[in-house]
């Protein structure tokens, strides 16, 4: 089973005792989310050119099966998925989405080979979804943040986004960090933003967002996991924020040691509290 290979550092210990952040006595806890986060790297098998790997990464999805998924390089109806499905373009979102037997919603950050390339989220329930473009002044490639207006099962509402953040300027690394703090971060809602953020822990754009989120893997691990690249990870550029005004608990993160692209996928378990 694709979960009993996980990092052995995930214990029973640390899933019973959990992680609790900013929560006061008079909180009170709303139901626990489940929530994932990949960089699939277009639907391509990383160490196996010419394989798709939507199959493996929907099977995956099953077995963990979060209440939310965020996806970065994903490819739509392009020629490049196509040539991994005997030439027949076809939607890696609606595909993912109609097999695993979620609601899938697909941002646009630019045209590529006859199709559409950006970033994706999964949920359990349909939801309203909103796409901002985020700033290029390095003109880089364009990169965007995918969002939905989502609750809890008690009916507490929050945000949870997908993002992937320019690699190649610095100068779009801090202006797109801006600008995500500028467009969720005002929405007088719990947000939860995960994706490939390009950024290391040890770079002035991760200390930027530090200020105003919770990084939900050194809530739960003062060391936490690397997330690239699969086949020997040796950094963490793959993340999960939770908004610092609000009170949550992260019960659980880990990486999952499978190799279906050149990123690992990141997987959390978080309580939302509200007074």
């Amino acid at each position: 089973m694709i979960l009993e290979i996980m990092n052995n550092r995930i214990t029973l210990l640390f899933i019973a005792a959990g992680i609790l952040i900013g929560i006061n006595s008079g909180a009170h806890a709303q139901d626990s989310l489940t929530v994932m986060s990949y960089n699939i790297m277009h639907g391509e098998q990383p160490y196996d050119g010419g394989e798709g790997n939507l199959d493996d990464i929907a099977a995956l999805i099953d077995e963990v099966n979060p209440d939310f998924v965020a996806l970065q390089e994903v490819d739509e109806m392009t020629g490049r998925i196509a040539a991994l499905n005997n030439g027949q373009p076809f939607s890696f979102i609606d595909s993912l989405a109609k097999v695993t037997g979620m609601k899938g919603y697909f941002g646009q950050t630019i045209d590529f080979e006859g199709g559409a390339y950006g970033i994706g989220l999964l949920t359990r329930t349909a939801l309203e979804f909103h796409k901002i473009a985020l700033p290029n002044p390095g003109d880089g490639e364009p990169r965007a943040v995918l969002f939905v207006q989502a609750e809890t099962s008690d009916g507490q509402p929050f945000i949870f986004a997908s993002t992937h953040l320019d690699f190649q300027f610095a100068e779009n690394q801090k202006a797109q960090v801006e600008k995500v703090n500028e467009v969720l971060l005002t929405k007088d809602q719990p947000v939860i933003i995960a994706g490939d953020f390009n950024l290391t822990p040890d770079t002035d754009y991760y200390q930027i967002l530090q200020e105003k989120w919770i990084d939900a893997a050194i809530a739960f691990d003062e060391n936490p996991e690397p997330t690239f690249p699969a086949n020997g990870p040796n950094r963490r550029i793959d993340y999960l924020f939770l908004s610092k005004q609000d009170q949550w608990e992260v019960i659980n993160i880990h990486t999952v040691d499978v190799q279906f692209s050149d990123h690992i996928p990141l997987v959390a378990k978080v309580v939302l509290y509200s007074d």
